[in-house]
């Protein structure tokens, strides 16, 4: 086709031409070969978005969650022992946190030789698994050798049922290897490495220190309260009471371990790190106000606040406060969906924390020796007509001041030990703030229900409540404050024993992310 003569280029009468060539690139060879490169990236492109990534290297095998996963239910078995702690043994919060804060620092020391950062507490030379190894099921041998041999070592009146567990999980509890190439053999090292480096930490786990009287967990400081169960020599001081035995009689429970303070901490530099300021001084208008805010409470107790003061204070079977915490930290758990690898530092970092508070806390109870309400209020309101709970069957009564009990059944009126800080204060701080820190978040929105008076006096409960804990932090608070509601506290042992749980649980924060190699 011919151009005409004009100069000026027409593109109406160049459109055949162009369309003309258009057809020709189509019918070409060059045009076959792109429609085929393109056909075939397609496809390729199909086929790495359709196949499984294990032919890459890339994927992750699923991992059981929450209530699945393995360290959640070694978990279980550490509360099932926990409760059968108390049952055989009468609360002893202290020793029972101990077991908790060794048991789980055991899972993650053995844990930690298949993580690419960890690094252990008290395992030593013993060199991190190669990549290869670091499978689920080494991690669950691991962790589970390391909690079985733990355990066996302080819950051993529960031996029967933790061999029937590890046969239960597929493990078998006679293996004793030492072998530090193998999942077995670490796991049972690092349980090893625990019991071996705590054995004389000054808990007395073996009743031969001396000035001891033999038994496990005994005090050998020698300590004796200024006040006897009979007689008030010192309002300052704590006095022991009578609790009902149960049996149609009474007795003075002696203080409980009262050379706690004495105890290595964990994570924590000292005991005494944070150690308060004094209590309030008797006669001082703090504590009257104080005293007096604990005998109003009681007489205008709800049953919404007669719900939450049993729920912290627990009954038959307590697991205590370290692991009240833990199974807060169970309830994360599930909410979260954590895996393994999750939960084994989870409760390392609740239970290593609430370890370090007791000890904390046991610093200043028995530095100071303070009195518990028990004796404060029979002094300050001595020959004073006032409103009290009677007591189991009586209800809310008038009488004298001398009269006036805590909110709590005659078979355990009240702490055996002094009062300033209030433990549950301190260690629900501590845990409360440790959980905040480990989660980024404060949210925790879990919920009970409970029937009011059910533990404290059955013959007149009221309807079921719930009892919402919104957050960490508030859930700690409540914890705290129940103690003052109960009758156990004044509120200075409440503030100061928060203020010190989240002194503590900001070290051994900082402690923890070191032995994580710097994650949560």
């Amino acid at each position: 086709m011919a151009f005409n003569n004009s100069s000026t280029f027409n593109l109406y009468t160049a459109r055949p031409v162009f369309r003309n060539i258009k057809t020709s690139v189509k019918n070409s060879l060059t045009y076959i070969i792109l429609l085929a490169v393109k056909n075939a990236c397609l496809l390729l492109l199909l086929f790495i978005c359709s196949a499984p990534l294990t032919m890459w290297g890339q994927k992750k095998p699923l991992q059981p969650t929450g209530k699945n996963n393995l360290a959640y239910k070694w978990g279980e078995v550490a509360m099932e022992c926990t409760a059968g702690d108390t049952e055989k043994f009468k609360p002893r919060p202290t020793v029972t946190s101990r077991y908790l804060g060794l048991i789980w620092t055991a899972v993650f020391d053995a844990w930690s030789r298949f993580d690419d950062k960890a690094i252990p507490v008290y395992l030593k030379n013993v060199k991190r698994s190669p990549s290869a190894e670091r499978t689920l099921k080494n991690k669950e041998i691991a962790i589970s050798y390391a909690a079985y041999k733990a355990m066996m070592e302080y819950f051993i009146t529960d031996s029967v049922m933790l061999t029937n567990k590890m046969k239960e999980f597929g493990f078998d509890p006679y293996d004793n290897s030492l072998d530090p190439s193998t999942a077995v053999g670490i796991g049972n090292l690092a349980a090893r490495s625990v019991i071996e480096a705590r054995l004389f930490d000054g808990s007395n786990q073996t009743g031969t220190v001396s000035n001891s009287d033999g038994t496990p967990y005994s005090d050998y400081t020698g300590y004796h309260p200024l006040n006897s169960a009979d007689s008030l020599a010192d309002l300052k001081h704590w006095q022991p009471k009578y609790f009902a035995d149960g049996k149609g009689g009474r007795y003075a429970p002696g203080c409980l371990t009262p050379h706690w303070n004495k105890v290595k901490t964990l994570l924590l530099d000292s005991a005494n790190q944070f150690r308060p300021a004094p209590p309030p001084a008797i006669g001082s208008e703090v504590l009257n106000n104080e005293i007096k805010q604990v005998v109003e409470l009681q007489a205008n107790l709800t049953n919404q606040q007669k719900a939450l003061v049993e729920f912290m204070r627990d009954g038959p079977k307590s697991v205590q406060q370290a692991g009240h915490w833990f199974i807060f930290s169970q309830d994360v758990s599930t909410r979260d969906q954590h895996t393994l690898h999750e939960d084994v530092k989870m409760f390392f970092l609740v239970e290593a924390t609430a370890m370090d508070a007791f000890i904390a806390c046991w610093d200043a109870k028995m530095f100071y020796d303070f009195a518990r309400p028990y004796s404060l209020v029979h002094d300050y309101y001595r020959d004073q007509e006032i409103k009290i709970w009677g007591g189991p069957g009586k209800g809310m009564i008038m009488t004298k001041g001398q009269e006036w009990r805590p909110y709590s059944p005659e078979t355990f009126l009240c702490p055996a030990f002094p009062s300033y800080v209030s433990g549950h204060s301190t260690v629900s701080g501590a845990c409360g703030e440790a959980l905040r820190l480990f989660t980024g978040n404060d949210y925790f929105g879990h919920e009970v229900k409970r029937v009011p008076g059910a533990l404290t006096e059955p013959d007149n409960i009221g309807d079921t409540v719930a009892i919402k804990f919104a957050s960490f932090t508030e859930t700690a608070n409540m914890a705290g404050f129940s103690r003052v509601l109960g009758g156990y506290h004044i509120q200075s042992d409440n503030i100061e024993g928060l203020k010190l749980g989240r002194s503590v649980a900001a070290v051994v924060w900082k402690k923890y992310l070191h032995y994580t190699g710097g994650t949560k």
